[in-house]
């Protein structure tokens, strides 16, 4: 009377059916993708945050735009210091100076992800060097 049977069947076929583009790319070696980036083409080693425990992979939207209300919106213009190398809190002159190409550096995680950040609205992305 109730089709309860129909019902769980239609959907497990619905499940299925939505489930199966992660099956696939699992089954595929796709599931896990991880961006190995390259190391900054002037040399430079020292960041400023942490990088080696994936902090700024995870945190570097949160550090922009905390240093583009302070620059921006506040009026301030601190330095950030690390190893007594002092850096100004900019896009264009601190991050760009390691992280030259968009493509390369900033592209390679944020297209796969499907992630369009705003920087650019303002910002004149970099040429390749």
């Amino acid at each position: 009377m109730y089709d309860a049977g129909k019902i769980v069947l239609g959907l497990a076929v619905f499940v299925g059916v939505s489930a199966f583009p992660i099956w696939y790319n699992i089954a595929a070696g796709k599931g896990a993708y991880a961006v190995q980036l390259e190391p900054p083409p002037n040399g430079t080693k020292q960041c400023v945050a942490e990088t080696a425990n994936g902090y700024m992979r995870a945190e570097h939207m949160h550090i922009l735009d905390e240093w583009r209300n302070m620059v921006v919106r506040d009026g301030k213009r601190p330095k950030v210091t690390v190893d007594g190398v002092h850096y100004d809190y900019s896009l264009s002159k601190t991050c760009m100076n390691c992280h030259s190409n968009k493509e390369k550096f900033c592209d390679s995680c944020h297209t796969p992800a499907g992630v369009a950040p705003a920087c650019w609205d303002c910002h004149v992305a970099p040429e390749d060097k």
